[in-house]
């Protein structure tokens, strides 16, 4: 697969090269795997509508949704090695990919709410974390959401102790690792979309994810109880090849700027509205049972949870664990 991603990436090198000698449009491939109808996909199309309107056909954006071009494990090779320009992948795939300093995201309870999200995102300890994908020739341009987590199983789960035992499938991260462990419950990793079988089946109990993920795949359908706990956040990051992004004019890069921006505003709104309309539709639906925890409840949940701090900051980073409470007014016993 690195060959054929090679040999694609040869042929690029020549569109990096060309936007500098000639008046051919710059063209940017961006690759997703994910829908066109979802938020990311939605976001994505809007920056290729402003990119190209804001450069007034200087460059041209060409994307490609449902891992058309590449799949989820093998987009961030293709993007270094220059056969795509953008990508937005799960922040969650830059632990594994060597940049494990991504994982503070993962952490539960570090982001109380939206405005908390945006000062850490928008703010330094975001630009922070960008700069270290500069020794991988990645270049982050924004964050954007999928939204925060609630849990769901075949069980009624309102305190810790409801966990004990019960397999969940996580995201391949140290972090949701230990959070489960800390619960008492046995994570297990596994691909996004094998987990409605999954849990059809009983090959794992329950799953964390955001409302409208779980709406989309149908799980609700498949887990007897769903518990709002907004204890995690799921998001991505839109990167570029490094190399490829220093060589647009300085001019162009302004102006594909502000189309990032104004399309990171429309994808990060339309993430939120789709959430919040995702919980309605599985309560109206029936299917599953909606818990809302009382504060004390809640607050039984952040104290089960609060040594994953200590278990991880190892391997995270204390300082920057540290830094990144500080901007979000999050945490487990806050």
């Amino acid at each position: 697969m690195r060959k054929l991603i090679l040999s694609a990436a040869s042929v690029a090198l020549l569109a990096l090269i060309g936007p500098a000698a000639a008046q051919s449009p710059i063209v940017i491939k961006f690759s997703h795997v994910v829908a066109p109808n979802t938020p990311k996909g939605l976001a994505a199309d809007k920056f290729k509508e402003l990119a190209e309107k804001y450069t007034d056909g200087k460059v041209k954006v060409e994307v490609y949704p449902n891992s058309q071009l590449y799949k989820d494990k093998e987009e961030l090779d293709a993007l270094q090695l220059g056969a795509v320009q953008m990508l937005a992948p799960s922040i969650s795939k830059f632990g594994p990919a060597g940049v494990k300093e991504f994982e503070v995201f993962d952490l539960p309870y570090i982001l109380p709410d939206i405005a908390a999200l945006r000062k850490v995102t928008n703010g330094p300890v975001g630009a922070k974390l960008f700069k270290l994908l500069d020794a991988k020739g990645i270049t982050g341009l924004a964050y954007w959401d999928n939204g925060f987590k609630i849990m769901s199983a075949n069980k009624k789960l309102i305190e810790p102790a409801d966990y004990k035992g019960l397999k969940f499938r996580i995201q391949s991260s140290k972090v949701l690792d230990a959070q489960f462990r800390s619960l008492g419950a046995i994570p297990q990793v596994m691909a996004f979309s094998e987990v409605y079988q999954a849990l059809q089946t009983g090959v794992v109990d329950g799953q964390e994810n955001t409302p409208s993920n779980m709406y989309t795949q149908k799980m609700h359908e498949v887990q007897k109880y769903t518990t709002v706990t907004n204890h995690g956040y799921i998001g991505y990051a839109v990167i570029v090849n490094k190399k490829f992004w220093d060589g647009i004019p300085a001019d162009t890069r302004a102006q594909l700027d502000k189309a990032m921006a104004e399309a990171t505003e429309f994808g990060n709104n339309q993430s939120q509205k789709e959430n919040e309309d995702a919980l309605q539709e599985m309560k109206k639906s029936g299917k599953t049972e909606i818990i809302m925890l009382t504060p004390e409840q809640n607050a039984a949940m952040r104290k089960a949870m609060a040594p994953v701090y200590d278990d991880v900051g190892g391997r995270v980073g204390k300082a920057l664990i540290a830094e990144f409470l500080k901007e979000s007014g999050g945490g487990p016993t806050n």
